[in-house]
């Protein structure tokens, strides 16, 4: 299918915002940062430089064939997500591209990019010109099935949907427009009519969520002012709770008087019932689908046009009411429109790269990805009802497994102050609960994929920021606890937060054969590999701290991945490939899993996904993928593995053998590993290559999930010709995709511009090209490596020259210390 046309809105160019977004305790030591920079890292004042970056996100890329991107209205992190919810069977971010699927709502809460059950898609609106033969009250068909409809399909076959950063529309084949914008915790939608339009009519559905799992609904309505409130309990979409959440919803008429409705009610599934003001529990025994429903006079000889603004709350109705008064007082559409797109402009603004002999595609592509990355988690600060807190309290950490590798990273380098906010909400969350969150969503604990992949996310923020960490208002102390409750207590279930630490701590790794009432025996392998890094980046903060007996302890734990190292397997067929991840009984003697195992070419073809059996020992990636994952200590991989010309050998072999996977987090930095071999050059060319092959920017131009924004971060890194090492203060460097590209960081107060010497665009597979890093200089002077770069050139506020060449057979650099740190060769002692 072609892509789908974009919408950008007006050309205007937003001024910054001059002061960063943080709350009251931060903001007096960060209001004037955002505009000042380092001199030295100053972009060139000739080069082509972004001016309005929401102009270049795409909203639609990953909108069909799994991608599950979310195309809606939102602000950065905005916990309302408004947008259109249709009847694909991929609807987990409400929308499909597919003009062959129905629209049934416009529903605002979402997620972007999950897996699992779909999320959310609550309180959902919806618009009639007419019901039935007789067009009465009566015959409206207001259930999710019975009021469906197509949308309207352009010339060039994509349905007439548009979007930018903080505004939805749509035009359905009943012919009303539909358009959408929000606050934080409120939507505003507007219902344009056709001419001629006698009985406008809008619908409020209160229970049908993504999943359709409401229980105990209940709902009011006021018959003289059109308001509605209302709220039920509905399923998590990735673990076991239940959660309540509330809407409340006015209707105005757009420059008009509205006016009382004509006729009103509530309605159970296709039956609206007249003059009924409230629904409770007691009619969930005919259906348990239930809403309002009501017809306004149309707007004389004119068109009809009618505002509804919708607050939700996770505490009450009430508080939903208030959420909708305090942010849209005004009901002013444009109002809430513009201001959404001059905070994306400002985020988005931070990063900028020169435009000159790049792609338009790749500068779009670049900032879609980095639009996606500021979507979750989302803040639900006020709006937590499990315990009172003045600290933010973030959700839709869906799976922290899936984001902690480059999300965060890339969030440091322009938003540290939204970074700390996170942290201190996950801090809060471990306080209050015991353990850090892992995988959650509408409150509710969602199912472990991994670790306790928290402490990466914990460990990147104060490795990177521990000198702001007070002006942030982040509690060195607190953080530190709440890394070690995860590293030393066994919570009551480890499916759902926390390790099986016990075992961990005597053995050294997850056996197969033990099972504990705690949690669930599966995953051992790759928890053991997670479990490791999670040790590695408690030791990272511990050094900072001074702790020098806990780092210490924390780094030899963290080297326990190679105790499910056997030397004695080889991949089938290829003898001169040994030694893989496997499981391993409490005895110490190894089980067996096929190294192809979860692969494309599995025998079995066998998933390692949670609803197969997992006691083959990994989850999402095959043994092949996982016996390359130790990020701390690759050069104790390449040891294993027999030197680095096997280890070349063997990331050849699974790149040529269809075994790299992009829609998996562990492979994610398997086309940089080069790097620790000294071939730069051939991270370079197999990291574009992964984006030739798997990335654009039409609808179906994401490999799988975007996870949360963990395929957005994870392009961007590699469009910006970095990747990151959670919990370090090293990035791997290869080439940008541009002439230059900086990053302006608020609180640091600096601007670190990288630029690439001989710079003559990007070949379009991934192949060759001008593209490798010769040399390396910061603020001019040679830097030891061509293979990494330290975050005190982020700190200083650097300018990193890169001198490229088309030699593909670069290497790191002379130096003993040019090579990528590794723990076990002494890289973070």
């Amino acid at each position: 299918m072609l892509p789908l046309r974009v919408v950008i809105g007006l050309a205007t160019a937003f001024a910054q915002v001059t002061a960063a977004l943080v709350d009251a305790d931060a903001s007096a030591a960060l209001a004037s940062s955002v505009t000042a920079s380092a001199a030295v890292g100053t972009p060139s004042a000739s080069a082509n430089f972004i001016r309005d970056a929401a102009s270049h996100v795409n909203l639609f890329i990953g909108t069909t064939n799994g991608g599950h991107t979310f195309p809606g209205a939102t602000i950065p992190h905005g916990m309302v997500k408004v947008g259109m919810d249709t009847d694909s069977p991929g609807n987990h971010a409400g929308y499909d591209a597919n003009p062959i699927f129905n629209a049934t709502g416009f529903s605002q809460l979402h997620d972007d990019g999950t897996g699992g059950a779909v999320p959310l898609s609550l309180f959902k609106l919806w618009a009639f010109t007419s019901c039935g033969v007789g067009n009465t009250f009566e015959e409206c068909q207001t259930s999710i099935s019975g009021r469906k409809a197509l949308r309207k399909v352009l010339p060039d076959g994509s349905p007439d949907d548009a979007a930018e950063p903080g505004y939805f529309s749509t035009n359905l084949s009943t012919g009303i427009r539909v358009e959408l914008t929000s606050t934080r915790r409120a939507a505003i939608h507007r219902y344009t009519f056709p001419a001629g339009t006698k009985t406008p009519r809008m619908v409020v559905d209160i229970t049908n969520d993504g999943q359709m799992s409401s229980t105990d609904p209940e709902m009011d309505l006021d018959p003289d002012t059109a308001r509605v409130t209302g709220g039920a309990h509905f399923e998590a979409s990735f673990g076991p709770g239940r959660y309540r959440a509330f809407t409340c919803v006015d209707f105005k008429g757009d420059g008009y008087e509205l006016g009382a409705p004509t006729e009103f009610g509530a309605w159970l599934a296709d039956f609206p019932v007249k003059q009924t003001v409230t629904v409770t529990q007691l009619y969930t025994s005919f259906t348990d689908q239930i809403g309002a429903l009501f017809t306004f006079a149309p707007n004389g000889n004119s068109t009809t046009s009618i505002l509804a603004r919708v607050g939700v709350s996770f505490i009450s109705s009430e508080q939903a009411c208030a959420n909708a008064e305090d942010e849209i007082p005004d009901f002013d559409f444009e109002r809430v429109r513009s201001a959404s797109r001059t905070q994306w402009n400002e985020l988005l603004g931070r990063v900028q790269v020169d435009t000159t002999n790049v792609d338009p595609e790749i500068v779009d592509l670049f900032y879609s990805s980095f639009y996606r990355t500021h979507l979750s988690p989302a803040d639900y600060t006020g709006e937590n009802p499990l315990w009172n807190s003045t600290e933010p309290y973030y959700d839709s950490f869906y799976c922290n497994w899936d984001t902690y590798r480059t999300l965060y990273s890339f969030m440091a380098l322009h938003d540290p102050a939204t970074f700390a906010r996170i942290v201190r909400g996950m801090i809060n969350i471990q306080q209050h609960e015991g353990w850090l969150p892992e995988c959650r969503g509408a409150t509710a604990k969602h199912y472990i994929q991994g670790g306790s992949n928290g402490d990466p996310i914990l460990a990147e923020f104060f490795v990177k920021f521990h000198e702001h960490a007070k002006e942030l208002s982040v509690s060195a102390d607190a953080l530190y606890k709440a890394l070690l409750a995860d590293a030393e207590l066994q919570p009551p279930n480890w499916d759902l937060q926390g390790r099986q630490v016990n075992i961990w701590k005597t053995l050294g790794y997850i056996p197969s054969d033990v099972w504990e009432r705690s949690g669930t025996n599966s995953k051992q392998v790759s928890r053991t590999l997670e479990y490791a890094f999670d040790d590695f980046s408690i030791s990272q903060v511990a050094k900072v701290l001074g702790k020098s007996a806990d780092g210490k302890k924390y780094a030899q734990r963290s080297e326990n991945f190679a105790n499910v190292w056997n030397p004695n397997v080889t991949f089938p067929g290829e003898t001169d490939i040994a030694g893989f991840m496997q499981p391993r009984f409490a005895n110490g003697v190894f089980n067996f899993t096929d190294p192809r195992h979860c692969s494309i070419h599995d025998p079995i073809q066998a998933t390692c996904f949670l609803n197969a059996q997992n006691h083959d020992g990994f989850y999402e990636g095959a043994p092949i993928v996982y016996s390359q994952y130790a990020p701390h200590d690759t050069a104790k991989l390449i040891a294993l593995q027999g030197g680095k010309e096997k280890f070349v050998s063997r990331l050849n072999f699974i790149f040529n053998q269809g075994y790299f996977d992009s829609t998996d987090e562990p492979s994610q930095q398997i086309p940089f590993m080069y790097h620790y071999a000294n071939r730069p050059g051939l991270s370079t060319q197999r990291s574009r290559q992964v984006i030739a092959e798997f990335y654009n920017t039409s609808i179906n131009g994401l490999p799988g999930n975007d996870d949360s924004g963990a395929m957005g971060s994870y392009v961007a890194f590699y469009l910006a010709g970095l990747y990151p090492l959670p919990a370090t203060r090293q990035f791997l460097l290869s080439s940008p995709y541009f002439r230059e590209i900086s990053f302006q960081n608020p609180v640091l107060n600096t601007t670190t511009t990288i630029r690439a010497n001989g710079f003559h665009g990007n070949p379009k597979n991934g192949t060759g090209g001008h593209v490798f890093v010769q040399s390396v200089k910061i603020d001019g002077k040679p830097w030891k490596s061509n293979c990494f770069i330290d975050w005190d050139a982020f700190t200083s506020g650097s300018l990193i020259e890169l001198q490229l060449t088309d030699n593909i057979n670069v290497g790191c650099g002379a130096g003993l210390d040019a090579l990528p740190p590794s723990l076990s060769t002494g890289g973070y002692d």
